[in-house]
């Protein structure tokens, strides 16, 4: 059995006292003062070289640019500090550190998007953090980090030990062994509740898949979370749709109250607060449900099966369609698909993500003939070739589990999926009649002899 170094998170809620509480939001606090106070001194020489420009200047007659690399900042911050915040003794440097690291992350990934550098959405020029919309969080990357013998207490630097609301036993066994050590902490309040997580760099054995010779089709949906390609079905919990009754009564309440209003100054009442903790509770839980449910899942298909088929579903395309967008966000394809993806490698398998378009659903499990059309609303699928009757899931996850055998065109793989649709004339059947492909029954599909599971 071998060994693998990786980098994992072990989080844990904290129960802090009332005055180890404040400590931790002074620190938050700092760091997006630091965040708000870097941030603002890069669009003021932004600025004023771009009105430079504009009287034409140009040259080595322009205000000096500002770099925006973290030690340019940092220190940058510790020569204005005394002035701009002289109470900066109170928090540990690790607070101001969050917030300019922040900035440096931002600028760079804006600007390298700006120049095409970074693939995918577009990210827009940072902006400043409100206490109100912005989740507190703080990271200690040096000082007195460590996880107490006792399993029930964590050590942070300027914050000193703090009680934690489980126990740190996971994480303790393995520094008591030598086989983790910590590199950060980082603290955040979510909903109402102080967390703390470890980036550990930890020495994991490889295990070996109960069967490793043997491969999976999961074929994601709605009305069933996955199908197998063994003809088991994993039923959808449907979070959200259980929790929706208490959570539109828990939001008529909410909206009933007096709340915050930033144009008057006003302050909720207490009676809001009230209502609104209720609410974020509510989301909580279906958020933990969630959570468990697809942990559940991935941990036990890849300690099963040496070799997961999964597709690279367009969720973002799949979020456009209003009527089916709560339940495709409840189902939670990407976070299945990212677990899976460092699990089977934990475990000694491997992940392989089937070409976008790759036609699961068209194609049949039994002769390998692809329907012209296939609507939503077919959920039994016939094979017009053959006469094979099956069910669309279960015939989507038998035609995954056959995708590693298939020469399919290009090599399988395993990012984000294909640049290009499928070539036609390779991808069997005759979804789109064109002049270079004119359709037809065999002319332009390779052959398939893989017999079909029932």
């Amino acid at each position: 059995m071998s060994a693998v170094t990786v980098i994992q998170a072990y989080r844990f809620a904290l129960d802090p006292s009332a005055a180890q509480a404040r400590n931790l939001e002074r620190h938050v606090g700092a760091a997006r003062f630091a965040f708000n106070w870097a941030l603002a001194r890069v669009k003021a020489n932004i600025g004023q070289r771009a009105a430079e420009r504009s009287y034409g200047l140009g040259g080595e007659e322009l205000t000096p640019a500002l770099a925006w690399n973290l030690p340019a900042l940092r220190r940058a911050w510790n020569a204005a500090k005394p002035e701009v915040a002289p109470w900066w003794s109170e928090c540990s440097k690790e607070a101001f550190n969050t917030g300019l690291d922040g900035v440096a992350r931002s600028l760079r990934n804006w600007a390298d998007s700006a120049s095409g550098k970074r693939s995918g959405r577009k990210v827009g020029f940072p902006r400043f953090k409100a206490r109100r919309r912005t989740t507190p969080s703080v990271r200690f990357t040096t000082g007195v980090i460590r996880v107490e013998s006792d399993r029930r207490h964590v050590t942070l630097p300027r914050v000193g030990t703090i009680k934690t609301h489980e126990s740190t036993r996971k994480l303790a066994r393995r520094l008591e062994s030598g086989t983790a050590r910590i590199l950060s902490a980082t603290v955040r309040l979510e909903a109402g509740r102080w967390h703390c997580a470890f980036t550990v760099e930890v020495v994991r054995q490889v295990h070996v898949p109960a069967r490793p010779d043997a491969t999976v089709g999961v074929d994601l949906g709605i009305k069933v979370l996955a199908v197998l390609s063994t003809g088991d079905l994993v039923p959808n919990p449907r979070h959200v749709t259980r929790a929706l009754k208490a959570l539109r009564t828990a939001s008529r309440t909410l909206s009933r109250r007096v709340g915050p209003d930033r144009r008057t100054g006003q302050r909720p009442s207490a009676r809001w607060e009230s209502a609104q903790r209720e609410v974020t509770r509510i989301h909580v839980r279906v958020a933990n449900l969630r959570k468990d449910a697809i942990h559940k899942l991935t941990s036990e298909l890849a300690a099963i099966y040496g070799v997961v088929v999964v597709e690279d579903l367009n969720v973002l395309g799949m979020l456009k369609n209003h009527k089916l967008a709560r339940h495709i966000a409840d189902a939670s394809f990407g976070e299945i698909r990212r677990q899976l993806g460092y699990k089977t490698g934990w475990n000694g398998g491997r992940l392989v993500i089937a070409d976008r378009w790759f036609p699961s659903s068209k194609t049949c499990s039994g002769c390998g003939t692809v329907k012209p059309k296939l609507s939503m609303a077919d959920r039994i699928f016939t094979c017009d070739a053959c006469g094979l009757v099956i069910d669309r899931d279960l015939n989507a996850a038998l035609n995954l589990k056959q995708y590693v055998d298939l020469e399919w065109p290009g090599d399988v793989k395993t990012g984000r999926g294909a640049d290009q649709k499928t070539k036609p004339s390779l991808a069997g059947g005759c979804e789109t009649p064109t002049p270079h492909h004119p359709g037809g029954q065999d002319g332009d599909r390779r052959p398939v002899t893989i017999g079909c599971e029932r």
